[in-house]
């Protein structure tokens, strides 16, 4: 009797998902035929606003906000919805195309699920999908990359790829001598100080590794440096209020006494 009930109610959740979705195309359309700001955009006028938003969700996510994720999430599928309705008014696709292509990408990439391939952990999934997508004529693994991407999370993705086809190091320890052999050949150029182009590769060379260690502490660096970001953020408005409100002026102060005040922020566990 419990589990009729279950079916019954999940039934019944899945017609409020589909009302709510129709609801959605509907205001959509109502907005694209009568709305002038509406009627003005394209791909290219939105593509700005979808990357800021994008932005906006992964805010709410550092932050631990439900609610703004649930917003963030209603603006990003907005943004999709409203790709989808420019599509079909140039005759190139509609959401019906958009959302069965994913669902038959989902499939063909999960043959542990929808066919008899056998897999022990996320990580065979992983190298499964990128094999897969190889034989689908992709000529790199990289290919699924983009150009955009801030060069961080760029270098987390390259690597991540990479390492579904098998290029990667064995053990976490190697991956921390690699690092440890950077910071040594970026202080020798430092050393040098002669060639500011040889420092900057040696720099580059020497995120690169810090980035591909991340990946085997099971560390994000973009979610770790924004955390840092957001950190000294609110210490160094700790400090500037703290310090205006004693009736002092930063650029009249000595490093060790603004320490003071960081120091304090950092008591307040700032």
């Amino acid at each position: 009797m419990e589990r009729h009930r279950l079916i019954i109610q999940e039934m019944e959740n899945k017609e409020k998902e589909k009302q709510a979705f129709e609801r959605l195309l509907i205001i959509m359309d109502e907005l694209r035929a009568g709305c002038p700001w509406d009627k003005q955009q394209t791909f290219e006028s939105l593509r700005h606003l979808t990357i800021e938003e994008t932005y906006e969700l992964g805010d709410a996510i550092l932050e631990n906000s439900p609610n703004e994720v649930k917003k963030e999430l209603g603006d990003l599928m907005l943004h999709l919805v409203f790709y989808a309705k420019i599509g079909e008014e140039n005759n190139q696709f509609n959401i019906a195309d958009v959302i069965h292509g994913i669902c038959e990408k989902l499939i063909i990439r999960h043959p542990h699920i929808y066919g008899e391939v056998k897999v022990k952990n996320a990580n065979q999934v992983k190298d499964n999908w990128e094999n897969i997508k190889l034989k689908e004529g992709k000529k790199s693994v990289l290919e699924g990359v983009p150009a955009s991407l801030p060069a961080l999370v760029k270098a987390y993705r390259i690597q991540d790829k990479a390492s579904g086809v098998g290029f990667d190091w064995n053990k976490p320890g190697d991956v921390w001598a690699k690092v440890q052999e950077e910071i040594r050949e970026f202080q020798e150029e430092l050393d040098k100080g002669t060639d500011k182009a040889a420092i900057e590769a040696e720099f580059g060379d020497l995120l690169f590794a810090l980035v591909n260690y991340s990946r085997f502490i099971d560390v994000n660096p973009e979610s770790a440096l924004e955390r840092a970001n957001k950190k000294f953020i609110g210490r160094f408005q700790f400090l500037e209020t703290a310090i205006k409100n004693d009736g002092k002026s930063m650029k009249d102060m000595t490093l060790e006494e603004m320490d003071v005040y960081w120091d304090l922020a950092k008591k307040k566990g700032l």
